[in-house]
């Protein structure tokens, strides 16, 4: 019986033993982030915290505060009052319209929008889904948006499209609570 318990214990110490023999920690073998993909990661800066390195160590308001390209869509969260409801967010997406994004709305529509808190809260809403949608789910999915509605997504590759009209220009960016997908067109929720 003793013997038997010994070699239990020997295999079981080689299989611990197994990822370091191999050269890498155990951690290491657990599934590592997604890399971010799409045209405009490219834009993303290389260090810091608007970096995709440096947006991972934040909620995801605050990484986006510190995304040059995502200004206005943090105007807007901090209009509607959504800055600690973002980042306290446990798994969530946030398909994050650039600035680019907001200036293709005509100027009367976005400003009579900003001045609306329940509308602006609607529209921020829409864009964000209660679980982690990661590259490999946006090919075909259907998923509920925070504001109740239903959002779309579809592609393969690296060329996806979010409701047919927004396209994910850089996506799979990780926060400490969210993975974040960069679009070209802000969403709106049905009426």
């Amino acid at each position: 019986m003793k013997t038997s318990t010994l070699r239990r214990s020997a295999v079981c110490a080689s299989l611990l033993a197994l990822p370091l023999a191999l050269g890498a920690a155990p951690s290491a073998l657990a599934a590592a982030p997604a890399e971010p993909f799409g045209p405009a990661c490219s834009s993303l800066p290389t260090s810091g915290e608007g970096s995709a390195e440096g947006m991972s160590d934040d909620p995801v308001a605050t990484a986006a505060s510190n995304n040059p390209e995502l200004s206005t869509l943090v105007s807007a969260v901090k209009k509607a009052g959504l800055v600690d409801t973002l980042n306290n967010a446990k798994n969530v997406t946030v398909f994050a319209p650039t600035n680019d994004a907001f200036a293709k709305v005509p100027k009367a529509d976005l400003d009579k929008l900003l001045a609306d808190k329940e509308q602006l809260t609607k529209v921020l809403t829409y864009h964000v889904v209660g679980e982690k949608v990661s590259k490999d789910k946006l090919a075909d999915g259907t998923y509920k948006t925070l504001e109740g509605g239903e959002l779309t997504t579809a592609g393969s590759g690296d060329s996806y499209k979010v409701n047919d009209s927004a396209s994910v220009v850089c996506g799979d960016v990780a926060t400490q609570n969210a993975t974040v997908h960069v679009i070209d067109t802000v969403l709106m929720p049905k009426a």
